[in-house]
């Protein structure tokens, strides 16, 4: 079911304020940007239970913060609060209690003013190329560059680069 999420071609953006314990931080790993409030506490207690972390949790965890990192937090349980969680990569952002949800729609909304199927691209291009050699990766690039390259709205952002006015971009 989270890789439904993972898989949206759209951006994911989570706003995390209180707890993200368990399967709560399992569902944020399968979103593209994690913002946190400062006193949320995030982290996979389930070896406390003598379970592990069963919903994508001992694979995303490590492919977002790195092994030793998840090691720690897997092995231990213990959840970290926002501030922590930024500085091992686990969230994004970290905001003032209160001001998670109020970041995703500002960082939601700088997204929705860019050509929606180059962000769409730039999605695919990444995830497709995240675990890949860099020649393989650069594969995956370039054929979403090229899918870019027929779109109206390309022609649409260089003639609005060129008047000196935003861009209005349709979707195609």
């Amino acid at each position: 079911a989270l890789c439904a999420i993972e898989d949206l071609p759209i951006p994911t953006i989570c706003a995390i304020e209180g707890a993200a314990l368990g399967g709560g931080l399992e569902v944020a790993l399968a979103t593209d940007i994690r913002i946190a409030g400062v006193e949320a506490k995030l982290g996979v207690p389930e070896t406390g239970l003598a379970i592990i972390p069963g919903a994508g949790g001992t694979q995303r965890l490590p492919r977002t913060v790195g092994p030793a990192h998840a090691k720690e937090l897997a092995f231990t349980g213990l959840p970290v609060d926002g501030k922590r969680a930024a500085d091992i990569g686990l969230v994004n952002h970290v905001v003032e209690k209160g001001g998670a949800l109020g970041r995703a729609i500002e960082m939601a909304t700088a997204i929705s003013k860019n050509g929606p199927i180059a962000v769409q691209c730039a999605k695919r291009a990444i995830v497709g190329g995240a675990f890949l050699g860099r020649d393989e990766a650069m594969a995956v690039e370039r054929t979403q560059y090229e899918v870019v390259l027929g779109t109206k709205d390309r022609l649409e952002g260089l003639a609005a680069f060129q008047e000196r006015r935003k861009p209005v971009y349709k979707g195609h």
